[in-house]
């Protein structure tokens, strides 16, 4: 089993991010709609994420890289739209394609869901789509419940898809 940490992004590591998001662009294609060209242009990659980083300072997401003990990056995972007085956030994750099926995703989440406390999130809410059995798995896995499918469907890459959303909350 392979050791990982989870490391909030920082200016330093938006090379090896962008290495890693152009290295799993196909794969990552195949399961969520594109971010378009732009996003794989270096300068623009690096305003966009140091916005993140400019949001992350302010508490209101936190952007994690999953990363192994070299410091390869190995995936993220995020916590977004964090809605304080609620105590509420939005989690989504994605992990290179190389490291698939080995529990990285599973392990990350159960990190991050340890720092719950500290970042003042009591509830958490994810959604994936309708073919993503392995991220319905790690939620699952994590204590997430399912909650419902939605009714509407969408194409993506031919295949007609909806949205399953799951929710979590600190015991």
């Amino acid at each position: 089993m392979m050791d990982i940490i989870i490391e909030k992004l920082q200016d330093e590591d938006l090379e090896k991010l962008f290495e890693f998001e152009l290295e799993n662009r196909t794969y990552f294609e195949e399961m969520i709609p594109s971010r378009g060209d732009d996003y794989y242009n270096f300068e623009t990659f690096k305003q966009r994420n140091k916005a993140l980083i400019d949001e992350q300072d302010q508490g209101l997401s936190y952007f994690y890289l999953i990363k192994n003990k070299e410091g390869l990056v190995l995936g993220r995972i995020n916590l977004v739209d964090i809605e304080k007085s609620k105590g509420l956030g939005h989690i989504g994750y994605r992990v290179g394609k190389a490291y698939t099926g080995k529990g990285i995703a599973n392990r990350a989440l159960n990190l991050l869901l340890k720092n719950t406390t500290q970042l003042g999130i009591r509830q958490i809410s994810a959604k994936t789509t309708t073919n993503n059995l392995a991220s319905q798995k790690v939620l699952e896995k994590n204590g997430f419940r399912y909650l419902a499918s939605a009714n509407e469907e969408f194409k993506m890459n031919g295949q007609l898809l909806s949205f399953v959303y799951y929710a979590w909350e600190k015991q």
